[in-house]
């Protein structure tokens, strides 16, 4: 069984919402309390991606891999590398920045906001290989049983 397909969907939620939620933030007050759920989300979000990346690779083992797919399993691996990283980063900065207390004020904080942005752009094409696996390839897909 493979645990992947499972977990995968938790980390794109999580974060897409922390994002959305942090756009929404800027139009609030400072001290809103959305800032903090946001990065809630943020950590949350990347623990998930953590889970799926670690799954997606122990999982690749287990799927039979058409020739063809193994270039774009390749690209999804760094990809999500890429995107783990990368926002693991950032809600970890993120934090540390709440619990300092030192971006109070909205323009302080839009590079933050433009930060998570970011974060959105690696985690769409991180899926967006992982959906041409699935629904180009057939990876982990079981062939329909002949009646």
């Amino acid at each position: 069984m493979t645990l992947h397909p499972l977990l995968v969907h938790f980390p794109i939620g999580l974060i897409v919402t922390a994002a959305v939620i942090d756009v929404a933030a800027l139009g609030t007050s400072p001290r809103s309390t959305l800032r903090r759920a946001a990065t809630g989300l943020y950590l949350a979000g990347a623990a998930a991606l953590i889970a799926a990346y670690f799954t997606g690779r122990s999982d690749a083992a287990l799927v039979r891999i058409p020739g063809p797919a193994h270039a774009v399993v390749d690209e999804h691996w760094t990809w999500a590398l890429r995107t783990t990283v990368y926002l693991g980063a950032f809600a970890l900065g993120r934090l540390g920045l709440v619990l300092a207390g030192g971006l109070s004020d909205r323009i302080r904080w839009l590079p933050v906001v433009a930060a998570g942005l970011a974060g959105i752009f690696l985690l769409f094409q991180t899926a967006e290989r992982g959906g041409r696996l699935v629904y180009e390839h057939g990876v982990g897909v079981a062939a329909p049983r002949a009646p």
